[in-house]
């Protein structure tokens, strides 16, 4: 009996006309595979249609993944308690035996496809399998790549609709074309809150070889919604192996003088500002997380990976976030993730109104002072607590660009990192290969006392990546440094720091000023200003930057907060040349430009400091 046969065989007839209409025997063979091993009682097709999206949605309820709130729209969504975060430990790429990659954490892929095929073995038995279609980057288009994701979970295929576009019709455009990514997830036994119980058995393994990820035991987004930071790590393979870019970066458009547009992408490390960039109510978003970049006839084009938005909840409020919390303020299609309910109405930490005593979250029945097992207090909403929505619902959306078929010229690159001491708030690299380095590859991120208990720690994360790393690091930097000799018009790099303080400890930037560095790095692209040259770049000049303040915040800037947030510091950057310098050679296989640019850039700065010292005035430099 061949695939098709089988599945003929398995499926109620209505199904298995969905799958036959596409003409993919590759496909065929995978949902045989795994429809046998999986063995659920009841398989649902999805395709393009709204009634096919509103059944999943319907199911989600009627088992008990979502419960509707008092707006319409709205449903929350509870993950078991100690199934609230991606689980890093148990996240692993499967590689050939004796193969390892710096930062990944692998593991011997003939050894985790035994294991994971065993615990994942009659999992579904007595449940509803749902095969779902979906595509990263705008449909029928340069950046589209087809993916199928099969899960038990109708919350997880309900986010994913909200997310990523449909991509039923695509794969029967493609048929046998279709070069397709593969999820297969299963949430696994439920407990009476219709939470993943067996968490000791929490699996996510990713095989490269075959482009498919397996999720077991877990309901979490970050572990089982397939297309996100999991598809990520195929995608980045995939990038490097063709010569394109698969970034861990926002996509906006920052508006010029006379209706100009230009887009930016933003690369920043969790807490370093990336969603607060991206949001600005003036400016116009395209993607808030994974962009995908490709050389189009010598142009960087870009096109949002998602068409939705699975964000942070906690700390979102109505005097810093007035976008985002009109959104979750109104009747749109939004799940809420871990937040407390009471009378049908989501609560989340910091959100600047009073939070009821009682309630229910994401550990049952709550009241102020509960506390776990452990003897942890337990906050109102989780701080990992989330909301899922539509792009389509933000107001600053740009919608042309997000589904164009070419994507967006990218005009400009930011690194965003967070540190007290050491980069000025913006600057902009000498060349591309000055940014991919100095820039993209030695970007770090402090640690704060809030969350991790001990303040200032430097975190080395390059590109704000290495989470999500599935190839040796030095391939991933050649890459990016052979990308630009394709263009013929190169996208401007920039490194951006809000975090900056002064001996005294008290902060340099205000969290508005962003919006000027925005607004200077657009007209950098476009020749539009002069900028003064110092051993790290570009960096603005003091009148520019004193009539954007009055133009975009209507603030006075005076010479002293300039001199203070410009100075450059040349103890701390050469401290931090050292520091990348030594990662990198302990890694090993770094493309040499790296090292050589590194060293430029020390040289730079042991000449300034033997002209003027180790505090540098920007004044200096004009």
């Amino acid at each position: 009996m061949n695939a098709l046969e089988y599945l003929e065989k398995r499926l109620e007839k209505e199904q298995f006309e969905k799958i036959s209409a596409i003409d993919n025997p590759e496909l065929h063979g995978f949902l045989a595979k795994y429809i046998e091993h999986l063995n659920p009682s009841k398989v649902f097709v999805a395709t393009d249609s709204p009634e096919d999206e509103d059944y999943i949605r319907k199911k989600a309820i009627e088992y008990g993944e979502e419960n509707p709130l008092a707006m319409e729209g709205h449903t929350v969504h509870y993950d078991g308690y100690y199934d609230q975060a991606r689980d890093k430990e148990r996240t692993k790429i499967l590689v050939p035996r004796g193969k390892s990659i710096p930062f990944i954490n692998t593991l011997d892929r003939e050894e985790g496809l035994e294991e994971i095929h065993e615990i994942m073995k009659d999992i579904m038995k007595g449940k509803e399998l749902f095969v779902c279609f979906f595509t990263l980057g705008p449909q029928n288009s340069i950046f589209t790549i087809p993916a199928v994701q099969l899960t038990d979970s109708a919350y997880v295929a309900h986010s994913e609709f909200i997310l990523y576009r449909k991509g039923y019709e695509d794969f029967k455009r493609l048929g046998k074309e279709a070069r397709f990514l593969k999820f297969v997830h299963s949430e696994g036994e439920l407990d009476e809150r219709k939470t993943s119980k067996n968490i000791d058995k929490r699996r996510i393994y990713i095989d490269l070889e075959s482009e498919t990820v397996f999720s077991a035991n877990t309901q979490y987004g970050g572990n089982t919604i397939g297309l996100k930071k999991l598809a990520f790590r195929l995608t980045i393979k995939r990038a490097v192996e063709e010569g394109w870019l698969s970034e861990h970066m926002f996509l906006m458009r920052v508006n010029g003088p006379h209706g100009r547009r230009t887009y930016f992408t933003g690369a920043y490390p969790s807490m370093c500002g990336k969603t607060s960039t991206a949001m600005v109510s003036w400016e116009n978003i395209v993607g808030d997380d994974l962009t995908f970049i490709v050389n189009m006839k010598g142009e960087a084009r870009g096109a949002n990976v998602e068409k939705g938005v699975f964000g942070i909840i906690q700390g979102v409020n109505k005097v810093d976030d007035p976008i985002i919390w009109e959104v979750l303020h109104s009747p749109n299609e939004i799940i809420f993730s871990n937040v407390l309910v009471k009378d049908g109405k989501p609560y989340w930490n910091d959100m600047g109104v009073p939070i009821p005593d009682e309630g229910e979250n994401h550990s049952g029945k709550w009241w102020r002072g509960k506390r776990d097992a452990e003897g942890n207090e337990i906050p109102p909403s989780h701080k990992n607590a989330r909301f899922t929505v539509d792009l389509k619902a933000f107001k600053n959306l740009d919608r042309e660009a997000l589904d164009a078929p070419c994507g967006v010229r990218i005009g400009g690159m930011i690194f965003g990192g967070r540190d007290a001491d050491t980069w000025p708030p913006v600057r902009e690299s000498f060349d591309w290969a000055h940014g991919v380095i100095t820039m993209g590859a030695a970007l770090e991120s402090e640690t704060t006392a809030a969350t991790l208990g001990q303040e200032g720690v430097r975190k080395f994360n390059p590109m704000a990546i290495l989470d999500f790393m599935s190839v040796h690091i030095g391939e991933y930097l050649k890459n990016y440094l052979q990308f630009e000799k394709c263009l013929r018009i190169k996208p401007k790099i920039f490194a951006v720091n809000y975090f900056l303080k002064d001996r005294d400890g008290k902060w340099l930037n205000h969290k508005l000023d962003k919006a000027v560095w925005l607004k200077w790095m657009e007209l950098r692209v476009h020749g539009d200003v002069d900028a003064i040259e110092t051993p790290i770049g570009y960096i603005p000049k003091y009148e520019d930057l004193a009539r954007l303040f009055k133009e975009v915040l209507n603030k006075e800037y005076s010479r002293k907060d300039y001199e203070k947030q410009f100075t450059i510091r040349i103890p701390e950057l050469l401290a931090k040349i050292d520091r990348i310098e030594r990662i990198y050679n302990e890694i090993g296989n770094i493309p040499k430009e790296l090292f050589i640019i590194l060293e430029e850039e020390r040289y730079r700065l042991t000449k300034a400091q033997e002209k003027y010292g180790d505090y540098i005035s920007p004044f200096q430099f004009e």
